[in-house]
């Protein structure tokens, strides 16, 4: 059985996020199970983004999408340590995520990690195809104005 690991905050969760995670798993081929980090809260933070969910219920989210087998806070410091505990055959980045592969690469081989890595690049654009999206169209709205009193 191979294993495929994807991360990500996944904050506000939409389509895009299961899109990912479908893909990720597939990757894999048939025999696979597919292994999630979600980003802590501290991470999101340090990239300049303060996340609106929390990251308990980030992962209890996470961990109810069909493709998902097993779910996991990331580690609030290397983010390599649970890389190395999972022991990923593959890991799967986002088409959004600006990782650079070739720099992914070259980091987990200096973690003594040999896994493979690739990006998913089936990404299906639509107008809300990010948390960031979301987030900036609900501060542009007048919802807030008209619709915060009966929230």
């Amino acid at each position: 059985m191979k294993t495929v690991m994807a991360t990500g905050t996944f904050d506000l969760l939409h389509p895009g996020h299961g899109l990912y995670l479908q893909k990720a798993k597939e990757l894999g081929g048939k025999d696979v199970k597919l292994v999630v980090v979600v980003a802590r809260d501290s991470t999101v933070r340090r990239k300049k983004r303060i996340p609106i969910i929390g990251e308990s219920q980030r992962l209890e989210m996470i961990r109810m999408l069909k493709p998902v087998d097993e779910a996991y806070l990331g580690h609030p410091t290397d983010m390599f340590k649970i890389v190395r505990d999972i022991r990923p055959d593959i890991i799967a980045i986002g088409s959004d995520q600006s990782y650079k592969i070739e720099d992914l690469k070259k980091d987990l081989k200096n973690q003594k990690i040999d896994c493979e890595v690739e990006r998913v690049s089936n990404y299906r654009k639509a107008e809300l195809d990010s948390s960031c999206k979301i987030i900036k169209k609900i501060k542009n709205s007048d919802f807030t104005e008209k619709s915060l009193k009966d929230c």
